[in-house]
């Protein structure tokens, strides 16, 4: 497939880019940070660029087959919440409008495991948490509520469209583990989003699966590890730092507490990789 990547320079986002060009596919990288030769540095916020961008660019593309939007203000905290408001959402409207206009029915975006409830100073209702939760607490979160809610409305009108939207956890990089020693010995340091993470690689495999096996219609994912951040049963982790969350299903081992079993079964995907691969 010939596919734009909105955000491909960042850290998720260079991960995807690179995993989809070994799988064979043609990517045209969309981010404002993106220097000569590597992307084009759209200004998402803009109507008009990223319409004209999607449609063609001179020497880059005459049209594609999919788009993957990761660009964002990727967390609370990093901006003044109205630029985050204005840039988060702005950015999605855009990119699938301009899909809508120029063709393009395949989309996959980044939502945000912030939608379970996060930092869960609240527990959740039940353990392990799924899709069904829909609870957020900062303006962040409020984005990638409304943005799937923008995706739902965007399939309606477009019955052919397919968007997905994964609500990933907590993004690493290989490089990122080593630091997972220091919260080893205080559950809490991780409680806020029950331990959970997704390596990166593994990301980029739903991504491309999502692409390739979604029909049309919208749908959500989470997208976690299939273990936690922790060497701790997560019966264990869970019964220390949330005593009255009931277990909706057994959890055995460190396996995760975000579900991941719609994932496993929509998207015949499976996380290949586990921090403590790298701990040698």
């Amino acid at each position: 497939m010939r596919i734009i990547v909105t955000g491909g320079s960042g850290k998720l986002g260079s991960t995807v880019v690179a995993s989809l060009k070994d799988a064979g596919h043609t990517v045209v990288v969309f981010d404002r940070a993106a220097r000569r030769g590597e992307g084009v540095p759209v200004d998402l916020t803009d109507a008009g660029q990223v319409l004209d961008a999607v449609a063609g660019v001179e020497d880059l593309h005459d049209g594609v087959d999919a788009i993957v939007h990761l660009a964002a203000i990727p967390a609370p905290g990093i901006a003044p919440d109205v630029l985050t408001f204005e840039n988060n959402i702005l950015s999605t409207h855009h990119v699938l409008q301009a899909a809508r206009r120029a063709g393009v029915r395949r989309i996959v975006t980044a939502s945000s495991e912030t939608l379970l409830g996060l930092p869960m100073d609240e527990p959740p209702a039940a353990f392990p948490v799924d899709e069904e939760v829909v609870l957020p607490n900062s303006t962040y979160s409020m984005t990638k509520h409304l943005e799937e809610q923008m995706a739902i409305t965007f399939c309606r009108w477009d019955p052919m469209l397919s968007i997905t939207a994964m609500r990933f956890s907590n993004v690493m990089v290989e490089e990122d583990y080593a630091g997972f020693e220091a919260w080893q010995d205080d559950a809490r340091l991780r409680k806020w989003n029950a331990w959970g993470y997704i390596d990166a690689r593994d990301a980029a495999v739903a991504i491309e699966l999502a692409l390739q096996v979604r029909g049309p219609g919208f749908e959500r994912y989470i997208i976690a590890n299939a273990d936690t951040v922790m060497r701790r049963p997560s019966a264990e982790l869970a019964a220390e730092v949330f005593p009255d969350v009931p277990f909706t299903r057994p959890v055995e081992g460190r396996a995760t507490l975000l579900s991941i079993d719609k994932a496993r079964r929509d998207l015949g995907w499976e996380p290949a990789h586990s921090w403590l691969d790298a701990q040698g």
